[in-house]
């Protein structure tokens, strides 16, 4: 049996997927989170074969939640999803050790597949987001200068983008507001912008967050 916990600030979506995994008969959902915060807790407590995580989540978001679990259970098999198929969020969430990445824009049997795939040890792209990831490797002469962002960066710029304060930023990430702002200087000298304004509308512009 394939123990699964479900991470995502939607429960509806919780719902969902809960529905859907445990129709499997190798499936379990024995857990679910509705933040970055809580999954780390709950990781600890059960230790499940697999993490479907979402990456856009209020607080601390997902991309902290996976450094965080990863640090204390560096064989921890996450897969993770994103609203957006743009191939940014996939290559940093796999660079961050997901095992899998999964648009939620993919089919519903898609996500038994990946926890599928993930749950045995392989990797999972769902095939959308694999054809950007190789159209943009071919095109890295025309590479946008978000890729030139620090991982740390880009997590930063993406709440930046949202419209989040420097102090939220700092609270969530559990860094200090200077180090936070640090980051912002170095954002706006990589990306050739001058306020939060025109941060958000670059973005928009590349998909990653919507208007």
């Amino acid at each position: 049996m394939i123990r699964v916990m479900l991470v995502d600030d939607h429960a509806v979506v919780r719902t969902g997927f809960r529905l859907l995994l445990q129709a499997q008969p190798d499936l379990s959902v024995i857990a679910e989170a509705e933040s970055g915060e809580a999954a780390c807790q709950r990781y600890l407590e059960l230790t499940p074969d697999v993490v479907v995580l979402d990456l856009a989540m209020p607080g601390m978001g997902g991309l902290e939640a996976m450094r965080r679990i990863r640090a204390h259970h560096p064989q921890a098999r996450i897969l993770a999803l994103s609203a957006h198929d743009d191939p940014m969020h996939g290559r940093r969430a796999l660079r961050e050790g997901a095992l899998g990445f999964l648009s939620k824009r993919s089919a519903p049997e898609a996500l038994i597949e990946a926890v599928m795939t993930v749950a045995a040890g392989n990797r999972y792209i769902d095939v959308g987001t694999a054809q950007k990831l190789a159209l943009a490797d071919l095109e890295g002469g025309r590479q946008s200068p978000i890729e030139r962002l620090s991982e740390r960066e880009f997590e930063v710029f993406i709440r930046l983008a949202r419209g989040e304060t420097v102090q939220r930023i700092a609270e969530d990430l559990k860094l200090s507001a200077s180090t936070v702002g640090t980051h912002l200087y170095n954002i706006k000298q990589k990306l050739g912008v001058v306020n939060q304004s025109e941060l958000t509308l670059l973005a928009i512009r590349h998909g990653l967050i919507e208007a």
